[in-house]
This record gives C-alpha cells, structure tokens and sequence, in this order.
C-alpha cells in the first residue's frame, strides 16, 4: 500500500483504496507509536520517557519503507509522550497480527479474562513508569492480581537475559511473562505448560495456562462447566501426572529390583527415581527415611502398629488434638486400647486454633508420642507446628505430623519442622490414588519391626529366622504400587516447576476473595475462621441440610463435599454434625468462587 493512501489518522482510506475496507490493515511501527499517543490517557509522567521497543523483538522494515509520519499529535500532561521512533527505536513483538489496541488479533481488551497472551512494552530503566488510571473497577472474576499479574506499580526486576530495561505495563491486565506458552512437545494437544520461571521477585503465574493442564477441568456436568471445589478430598490430576503413568506401562513396565532383564532395570529406575523425587519434595535427609504405602491412612497406622507396638506401654499417653481426621484418631485408640495407655486430646478455640497453652499442659515424661495434623481438613486451619513439636520434644515425646492436607498447599521442610513421623497422600497433591509417603528419622525405622511380613523386606530366611532389611525397604512387603509411584513423582515434578510460593499466594488471595463473599450471603456460618487457613471454606446455610446444599451446586456444575468429613469430633466442637466444604486448589479462579456465591445466594433467597 502506498503512503498516499493513508487517511489522516493513518488508517487507510477507502476513497483512495477501494479495497482498504476488506483488507486487514497492519499500522507500520512509527504509525503505531503515534496512534499510542492518541489512544491511551495516562497519569503524568517524566516527559522524558519513550517506549524504546515491543517485547519480543521482531525485524523492523527498512527505513525506506516507512511512511513519512503525519503532523505531530498535540501533548497533553495526561498522554504518553511517546516520540515517533526511527526504525530502531520500536520493534512489534510478537508477530504481526497486533491490533490498534496492542492486543493478539481477537483477544479481550484489558479488564476481561480470557487465559490469553498480553503484550507489554519494555523501556529504558531510567524511564518513568507509565502508570494508568483505573478506568473502571475490576471485574471480581478476574483472577487476583497479584496472583496472576503484577499491578501497575509493581517494580518488578529485570530478567539477568534483559539487561538495560524495566517493564512498564499499560494495563494490570498485562500478564508478567514475556515468553508465551508452547504445546508440550510430547502431547501438542496437552496445552501449554508451566510458565518458564524468569527469577522475579514474584514468580509467574497464569491460573489460566495451569487450568489447560487439567483436561477434567473441561468437562461439564448437568450441562455446566465442571467446577471442582472438592481438593480436600481429592485433587485433579494433569497431564504431566496421566501421561508419565502411561508411558511408564507403555515402555518401562516390570516388576522391580530383584531381576537382571533390561525392564527390570528401567521399572526400578523410575521407581527409586521417585523416591528421590519424595525427600527432595520434603527435604529429607536421605531416600533410606522415604517409604511408600497406600496413602496417608496406611502411613499411620504403620508407624501405630510398628514403633508405637514396640514403645508405647502401659499408662503411657498418646497425645492428639481435637481437630483431626478419623485416620489420626482411630489407629491411636486401637494401640491405647491395647497396650493400657491413655489418648489425650489437646482442644482448639473458637477460631478452629490449637490452645498452645492448653497443649503443653498435657505433655508430661509419659507422653510417648503427640500425633496432629499439619492442616485441618475439616476447618482449613493451619497449625503452629514447628512450635508443637519443639514442645513435644522438650518433653521426650516423638512427633508423627499428618501432612495430608498440606502438601499442597505450602512448602514443606521436614528438616526444619522435625517431625519424627510424616505422613501424605499422593492423590492429595495432584498425583494418582493408592500411593503414599511415610517419611521417618532413619535411627527410629530401622529400630521398629517391620509391619507386614513377605518378598522384598527380607535380607535373608531360614525355617529358623528371618533377617530384615533396614528402611526403608523393610516396611515394603511385597509387590508395591510401581506405576502410581512413578506418577507421584511426575505430579511433585509438576508442583515444583508451577511454585509452592506461587501456589500459596494465589490461593491465600482467592481464600480472603472468598471468605469475605460469603459472609455477605443471609443465614450461612463459616466453621473455622483461624488466622493461618489454608484451603477449606466449611460452612453451613440455615434452613438446608449440607446434602441439600451439596446437591442443589452439583446442578449448577460446582462439586463441593457434604458430611462429615471424617473428622465428626471437630465438627461437633462447632455444634454441627455435619457442613458443606468447598476447598480450592491451584488451578481455582475468582470465576469459580464468583459462581459458587451466585448459586448459595439463589439457594438462600429462594
């Protein structure tokens, strides 16, 4: 297109190109830098700053091919101030589709969340930052902003690959990445991946990139969008985790150790591998204190049955708190009931928060071991549990810490809490069901008897006696869960490459988002208001039984649990026997949160 058939604004015009109507027109780069200054309305500024260039850079057409530019645009204190560039002051980033609103060609303006790509500018560090005013408020869909974008005056570091520059955004709706997404090379039809870790202060998150990793995230029930507010129970499992389970049965599948073939040697390859994966996951000390068992459920009462058989005797005491799963409980009155010793049970306030005062007056030199959770299931709380175990130590008590519901959720260190016991669930933390971890202090295993007699645990037999291997082989008796044990691994590999730190920010922020939603709706108690949460929002609604509520969301698409969530004494703490527990997780958005609202709010007022 010749420069004489611009218009005056730089548009084509149809007078002079008849076909300039049904022709995408793409603005050349001084064009573009000129049209900035019209479009955007920005706060005053360093007259000074110039947006140097677009991010990613793209190649810039000779100088020759530029139009001559079209009489300066008159400055106001509020516009941009941007000079029109040479060829090498403004480059467009990423490919040439960008509309006049420098947004990918058919994406959502700022403001609407559509999981897409944003595009920002990047100018000299000395530049002042070109901070725009809010032009409406933000939608509460969207997700949080400092979970998923940093805001306007965030100052975020530059990347050690860009030396020179800050970012400068137009828009909080701008994400932080400067590197889209890519289909996994192994699945293409997998979407894209974690985003790529650039070393920022705040690392990237984009809950909408995570979501493409959940391919049940797409289903629909009762003809809605599936809404999976069930995490607490059971959390959904990416591709990462499906596709690793796969292709082990596919090309590496045999049973493990004790063989000389080639598959042999893969299967317990990637089996110890994960193992690996598990004490780097919690930072043990070694892969001798990683066991694996069936879940968090089995891992208790292994350590019940093999070092609580062995140590706890008669008029001993057994100390939990009244805030636990059944799984807690039960296995500790079961070896209470048999060996003649006492169970004690530390209370919590009216917050769902353990009474430190009250706790340590229980612990006393009978005390042979205190067993709690890390976070509550039933009320989201989360305790002071680096605090406890140093009191139960204090008091030579060991320590078994439930980590069931923590995992993921926060960074765990089991080298700076110092438990001597803990214990998670694989299908808590994104990986497959049937798999679990028990993470022992090696001098307290290897001292236990193992729990269950067979193949694998033994070093040698005789009609006369057997000689057992130290941990953690010992306490796996048998064939173990081979594959589900390789899909844990590839699930704590996913959690890591996403961020803990990451993980805990956004959904702190959906959990205040929420907390405060729903106590504006009319006769609905949340159970559990302690200041450290994580995770769970139980509630009940006056006037409807939980089952009732549970099943009016289930038609609207949104699975939450309704019962008791086998933790019965913590709810009766609270008066109720049962309640309604939604429960979040990484890949939830203030969308989920905004219809869970919607459908309590038209079940309250109906």
């Amino acid at each position: 297109m010749s420069t004489s058939s611009l218009g005056g604004n730089g548009l084509p015009d149809p007078t002079s190109d008849p076909l300039a109507a049904s022709r995408t027109f793409i603005p050349d780069v001084a064009t573009l830098a000129r049209l900035a200054n019209e479009f955007f309305t920005l706060s005053p500024g360093d007259p000074g700053a110039r947006i140097t260039s677009l991010s990613p850079a793209a190649p810039v057409p000779p100088s020759s091919a530029l139009p001559p530019p079209s009489p300066a645009v008159p400055q106001t204190p509020a516009s941009l101030g941007i000079p029109i560039p040479s060829e090498t002051d403004l480059l467009i980033s990423p490919d040439s589709s960008l509309d006049l609103g420098l947004f990918p060609a058919g994406r959502a303006a700022p403001g609407e969340s559509d999981g897409s790509t944003y595009y920002f500018l990047d100018a000299p560090r000395n530049a002042s930052r070109l901070e725009a005013p809010s032009q409406a408020e933000p939608r509460k869909a969207n997700p949080p902003a400092s979970s998923t974008r940093p805001s306007a005056t965030t100052e975020p570091t530059v990347p050690a690959t860009a030396p020179g520059s800050s970012y400068y955004f137009l828009d909080e709706a701008f994400a932080l990445s400067r590197i889209p997404a890519t289909p996994r090379q192994d699945n293409p039809d997998a979407g894209p991946g974690p985003v790529p870790d650039l070393k920022l202060p705040r690392k990237q998150f984009d809950v909408y990139f995570i979501r493409r990793d959940f391919p049940i995230l797409r289903e629909k029930v009762h003809g809605k969008p599936l809404i999976w507010l069930d995490n607490a129970a059971t959390t959904q499992k990416p591709l990462a985790v499906i596709d690793r389970i796969s292709d082990f049965y596919k090309h590496e599948y045999s049973n493990i150790h004790r063989a000389a073939h080639a598959m042999a040697a893969r299967a317990t390859d990637a089996y110890e591998a994960a193992r690996e994966k598990v004490r780097r996951f919690l930072n043990a000390g070694s892969t001798r204190e990683i066991i694996f068992v069936r879940g968090a459920t089995e891992g208790i009462n292994l350590v019940a049955q093999s070092w609580g058989r062995r140590n706890v005797g008669k008029d001993d005491e057994i100390v939990v708190t009244w805030i636990e799963h059944h799984s807690n409980i039960v296995p500790w009155q079961m070896l209470a009931a048999e060996k003649g010793a006492k169970l004690r049970v530390a209370p919590v306030d009216d917050d769902g928060q353990i009474r430190l005062d009250e706790y340590e007056k229980l612990l006393n030199p009978r005390t042979k071991i205190v067993a709690f959770t890390q976070v509550s299931n039933a009320l989201g709380t989360v305790t002071p549990a680096k605090e406890m175990i140093e009191m139960a130590h204090r008091h030579g008590a060991k320590v078994l810490l439930d980590g069931a519901q923590a995992v993921s959720h926060l960074k765990v260190d089991v080298q700076t809490l110092d438990p001597d016991f803990y214990v998670f669930s694989g299908h808590k933390v994104f990986g497959p069901t049937g798999i679990g971890v028990v993470r022992g202090k090696e001098d307290l295993l290897n001292a236990a008897p193992p729990w269950q007699g067979g193949g694998n645990m033994i070093a040698d037999v005789t009609f006369e006696k057997t000689v057992y291997n130290p941990a953690p082989g010992r306490f796996e008796a048998g064939t173990g869960n081979i594959a589900d044990a390789v899909g844990l691994g590839a699930a704590l590999d996913y959690l890591e490459q996403v961020g803990l730190a990451n993980v805990s920010r956004h959904e702190h922020e959906l959990m205040v988002y929420a907390t405060g939603e729903l106590r504006r709706i009319p006769g609905l108690r949340l159970l559990g208001t302690a200041k450290e949460k994580a995770g769970v929002l139980s509630f009940v609604l006056e006037g409807f039984r939980s089952e009732e509520v549970g099943a009016a969301l289930d038609r609207k698409g949104i699975a939450v649990r309704s019962g008791h969530h086998c933790a019965q004494p913590a709810l009766r703490r609270f008066g109720v026997e049962t309640s309604v527990r939604p429960s979040l997780a990484l890949y939830n958005t203030c969308e989920d949160i905004d219809a869970l609202i919607g459908a309590l709010c038209r079940l309250a007022n109906a």
